[in-house]
């Protein structure tokens, strides 16, 4: 009687989803070409070989760490658009959404602020790229929008304006750590507070 085979074990996704955290965090830390396959599994208490039964390379987890930042940072920010909101309204939950993803993904946040511009230059990380330029264009179309309703100020400077409160905004993955005194809703209206209300006392 020919012997069954053994169903060839998967990799749990508990575990998968340990290895790229882990693998975030190196990355964020020395830089991805710094960083070597051993020194992830290093990180992760594994050998080198082990990892590559989860992924076959560094650029495979590269790759799912910032599609998964992107793709969950765009499932909030569609939401935010299509909700009907004010320019202001659209601004203040843009800037709250982006706080909640650096609070989710801060070392995928670090990653992409040091990677994404070398990165977007191979085809495999194109849609960097494209995800940029909607951002850019959610971001300037609301801050115009508020210009035109008056809303904001006519004399802002678009570009100036949305450079401004992007990088205020997503430098904050370099000092922010999940379960600190604020929670990302809190760090988001004080800055909102600031942005939008300026810190000068008002006479």
């Amino acid at each position: 009687m020919p012997t069954k085979k053994k169903p060839q074990a998967t990799p749990a996704p508990e575990r998968r989803g340990e290895l790229l955290a882990t693998a975030a965090e190196v990355f964020a830390a020395q830089g991805y070409n710094a960083t070597t396959v051993r020194r992830i599994a290093d990180a992760a208490g594994m050998l080198a070989g082990s990892l590559y039964y989860h992924f076959d390379s560094k650029e495979s987890m590269l790759d799912e760490i910032l599609s998964t930042f992107l793709g969950e940072l765009w499932e909030g920010y569609d939401a935010v658009l299509g909700a009907g909101l004010g320019p202001r309204e659209t601004i203040e939950a843009l800037v709250t959404e982006s706080f909640r993803e650096i609070d989710r993904h801060r070392a995928a946040v670090a990653i992409y602020q040091k990677e994404a511009r070398h990165l977007a230059a191979q085809p495999r990380f194109q849609y960097l790229v494209e995800s940029q330029e909607r951002f850019e264009k959610a971001w300037l179309g609301t801050l115009e929008r508020g210009v035109a309703d008056r809303t904001f100020r006519a004399d802002l400077d678009i570009r100036l304006t949305y450079r401004f409160v992007r990088d205020t905004v997503w430098v904050a993955a370099s000092w922010y750590r999940p379960g600190g005194q604020h929670s990302p809703e809190e760090i988001a209206r004080q800055y909102l507070s600031m942005v939008l209300d300026g810190i000068a006392l008002r006479h």
